[in-house]
């Protein structure tokens, strides 16, 4: 019989919830959870979903952040100037 497969807790990092996440989803492919547990492992995916993806955008937002100084706006222009002669 397998585990029980919700944790009430948040997970500690991506990484854990990925993990967990990729648990989740093996065993209710495998189709061994009863109605009751999948729809709870359904729920628990969900919010580990949303946890995942509110850290993917808090890393987003720090690396903009980060990278704001070191971007540069593209020089489309120039090159724009250049070819305008060439399509004649």
């Amino acid at each position: 019989m397998p585990k029980n497969p919700i944790s009430a807790s948040s997970p500690a990092s991506f990484e854990q919830a990925m993990t967990e996440l990729e648990q989740l989803v093996a065993q209710m492919e495998a189709g061994e959870l009863p109605l009751e547990a999948s729809v709870a492992a359904y729920k628990r995916g969900s919010e580990l979903v949303k946890f995942c993806a509110l850290q993917l955008e808090k890393v987003d937002s720090q690396v903009k952040v980060l990278e704001g100084d070191m971007l540069k706006p593209f020089a489309g222009e120039a090159l724009n100037d250049h070819s305008g002669g060439a399509e004649e």
